[in-house]
């Protein structure tokens, strides 16, 4: 007993002198760090050897909170708490580039391949961070899920065999096809508050949901990272979402970032991280936010952050609360809870931090929402579609319901789905329109399966498709209608621009709400308010919808499913990974030009881009997707969805040489053959959009110092670009057109080059240049 009471003694003493060494209103999680020296924490049960350093993220807030002398933002405090160089890196936001150090990399199945092919380039034997592979694109919906998932592993097994290879040989991890959809597995393995990933996804941001920085980006960024060189981003800009207030009825997750949609617009978010605070994030979890009692209406934040690339947003990300805690618990990460707890005040925003733009938005007056057709951002009540289409002419009958994506596919979303369909089986009543189910992961097919949510939407008309983006991405071999026939389809997606979803320009894709979703297939017709308007049961009997519900979590908690993970080996490096030299899927990569260390003379327009210009006009998905590990084969759909201003048609242009019209590959492949030029290609709106992903590849991208100077370009315009031999950070560069009628003009052009990035474009890529930093 005495010892015993000496212990105590001796311990109380030491926290009481490491207390008065820190202060009273010192850091008590200093304290704690003493107590955790010998319990370090892995970043995730598949990496025990990689561990979380909350510590080097403090030290690094710190350093720059000093520098900065101001209150913090959260998303600053992850960005920043990533610096290469806290001491020295200059920030202003909206401006300059930073130099960042991300935790980890996930890539999905089709942009790995050429991830993995420039790392393989690169001749490093190992990556450098935790990295994983995900199969989810390659898989197209037919028929149902199980069939569909055996045809994909048939006739996509070269590019598999070679990821799965090139995984163990590099020590990623790869997770195979059935495994689920990327973003999705990395809410529920990867994501932690306070995380930095890059994900060679647009939609990666959905892993805010649980208080993570999570950036989609090009494959050239996630090579980068994976060697261990700093990755560069621009300085973000901080958007605030202000929530106040509480949902109610058939108000639901989607509901306000699709009202933020219509007020941001697709470019509204562009340079900014999207920051949600407030009153209204009370009580929020990585999956919702509870605002009523348990049986009460949520939002689903990782939904909200999922959509975020839809006004161009960097990321979006929500503070960590007690309801991430349980959601940690739930998928088995409880030590990380344990310490994202003691390290909270890091994970939330200073009190008094600024924002560079505030939306207030009130959850008591957010009205359920349906987008579209054609474009995410234009906003329609519920209420109001029905009105809308009839006006507009679009199709009243809507043909299929799909539920599920990266956006909506968790536990809950299921679960309110199925509670709809449930009130309709229960009066007799099935899906009039035809609708498809898409799991979110193998764990949520197997949860779902197991708590009998399949076998209700199952019931009411539901196809299970595969754990996979499927229809999302344009994988789904829809049958229902010809090519050109008009029609509506209503999806609880992310995207839905023309095209998207189907292949099929005519077809008129909404976005909204699961639930939404499955009241409408059901109603089979978009003039259906499930708030206020009645259902019809073959006997007669009318009856209204009550609003749905579902459990955040399943009580029972999650079932696993299937194992469909592969660890790397330790030391893969007596592997092989084989490429065919005939394959039409695979081609291995040869680097690219060094500048010929002179102006860039008289380069012919390729194509003058009329009105948006997204990445799905830029480089389609769906069909395409085979070909993303086949450098030259992927080339054949370069902006073959996008329109000429010279004659508003899509892939139609002007071939100089013969004065016939062709598609923009076929027209680009002719002038390389006969003349090795280099086509410049000038986009959207007001000039090439500058992206450092393009500054990696060797390309030079541009803006126009005055913006009206883009209609001084005609389609038949010859272009030089001057003032290369003295590129410089700052310098503009000089466009001089020599029209066909003798004329000439000549234009500023403004860049965002560094020195480090005007290096890449002289060593004609940033792999070159790294090759060269090797020597």
């Amino acid at each position: 007993m005495v010892i015993l009471c000496f212990v105590v003694l001796l311990t109380l003493c030491l926290f009481l002198c490491l207390q008065l060494a820190l202060g009273h209103g010192a850091r008590r999680l200093h304290i704690s760090t003493a107590y955790r020296a010998k319990a370090k924490v892995s970043m995730s049960r598949f990496e025990p050897t990689s561990f979380i350093s909350y510590e080097k993220l403090q030290s690094n807030i710190d350093i720059v909170r000093k520098r900065l002398n101001r209150p913090l933002t959260l998303s600053e405090k992850i960005v920043y708490g990533h610096l290469d160089d806290p001491h020295n890196q200059e920030i202003d936001r909206g401006r300059t580039y930073l130099r960042l150090r991300p935790d980890r990399v996930a890539m999905q199945d089709a942009t790995a391949q050429m991830a993995m092919l420039q790392f393989i380039s690169s001749g490093l034997p190992k990556v450098a961070v935790p990295s994983t592979i995900h199969c989810d694109h390659l898989i197209e919906a037919q028929v149902g899920g199980p069939e569909d998932l055996a045809r994909a592993k048939d006739v996509n097994h070269e590019v598999y065999n070679f990821l799965s290879s090139a995984g163990a040989k590099y020590g990623v991890g790869f997770w195979k096809p059935g495994s689920g959809i990327i973003h999705q597995i990395i809410l529920e393995n990867y994501a932690y508050p306070g995380v930095m990933l890059i994900g060679t996804d647009s939609h990666t941001p959905n892993g805010g949901g649980l208080g993570s920085i999570c950036i989609g980006v090009g494959g050239a960024d996630a090579v980068d990272v994976m060697a261990g060189i700093p990755w560069e981003l621009k300085c973000p800009k901080v958007i605030g979402v202000k929530l106040t207030g509480t949902l109610s009825g058939w108000t639901s997750p989607k509901d306000v970032i699709l009202k933020v949609a219509g007020i941001l617009t697709v470019k509204g978010g562009t340079g900014a991280i999207i920051e949600y605070h407030g009153p209204g994030v009370d009580s929020i979890s990585c999956t919702v936010i509870i605002i009523r009692p348990l049986d009460g209406p949520k939002i689903g934040m990782a939904t909200i952050c999922n959509m975020g690339a839809e006004i161009g947003a960097t990321t979006s990300v929500f503070p960590y609360n007690h309801r991430m805690r349980t959601y940690l618990k739930k998928t088995g990460r409880a030590e990380i809870a344990a310490v994202a707890d003691e390290y909270s005040d890091l994970l939330v925003p200073d009190q008094g931090c600024e924002y560079d733009q505030i939306i207030e938005l009130n959850l008591d007056e957010l009205k359920p929402h349906i987008n579209g057709p054609f474009t995410p951002d234009l906003a329609h009540p519920v209420s109001e579609v029905g009105a809308a289409a009839q006006k507009n002419g679009w199709p009243l009958e809507v043909k299929v319901g799909l539920i599920g994506s990266c956006t909506n596919s968790s536990y809950e979303d299921m679960g309110r789905a199925a509670s709809v369909a449930k009130q309709a089986l229960d009066k007799g009543l099935k899906c009039k329109a035809q609708f498809t189910v898409t799991p979110g992961s193998e764990q949520i097919r197997a949860t779902i399966e197991r708590d009998g949510y399949s076998k209700i939407l199952g019931d009411v008309g539901g196809v299970v498709l595969a754990n996979a983006c499927g229809p999302c991405i344009g994988q789904w071999d829809r049958r229902d209608v010809k090519k050109g026939e008009k029609n509506t389809i209503v999806t609880s997606y992310n995207r839905n621009f023309t095209a998207r979803n189907d292949a099929n320009p005519a077809t008129h894709a909404f976005v909204t709400s699961p639930e939404i979703v499955t009241a409408l297939a059901i109603a089979g017709t978009l003039n259906f308010n499930p708030e206020t308007d009645y259902l019809t049961t073959p006997s007669g009997e009318k009856f209204k919808l009550e609003p749905p519900n579902g459990d955040e979590l399943p009580s029972r908690d999650f079932d696993p499913g299937q194992d469909t993970y592969q660890h790397p080996p330790a030391d893969g490096s007596s592997l092989k990974v084989d490429v065919n030299p005939q394959s039409n899927r695979l081609q291995l990569l040869e680097p690219f030009d060094k500048w010929h260390r002179n102006d860039l003379e008289n380069m012919q327009v390729l194509i003058k881009v009329k009105g948006k210009c997204t990445t799905d006009h830029i480089s389609a998905a769906g069909p395409w997707l085979k070909f993303r590990g086949h450098l030259d084969n992927i080339s054949n759909n370069m902006l073959i969805g996008a329109v000429n201003s010279e004659n508003d048609a899509v892939n139609k242009i002007k071939n100089h040489l013969t004065g016939e019209y062709g598609g923009v590959p076929d027209v680009a492949r002719h002038y390389k053959s006969m003349l090795h030029w280099s086509p410049g290609i000038w986009e959207g709106d007001r000039g090439i959009v500058d992206k450092t992903n393009l500054k990696k590849q060797g390309l030079l991208p541009l803006t126009f110092s005055n913006p009206s100077d883009y209609d001084k370009i005609r389609p038949d315009d010859k272009i030089s670009i001057r003032g290369l031999k003295s590129f410089a950070p700052g310098k503009p560069l000089t466009a001089v057109l020599k029209h066909s009628d003798g004329t000439e003009e000549t234009l500023q052009l403004n860049h965002s080059f560094n020195e480090t990035q005007i290096q890449w474009f002289q060593a004609g890529s940033a792999l070159n240049r790294m090759k060269e930093m090797q020597h």
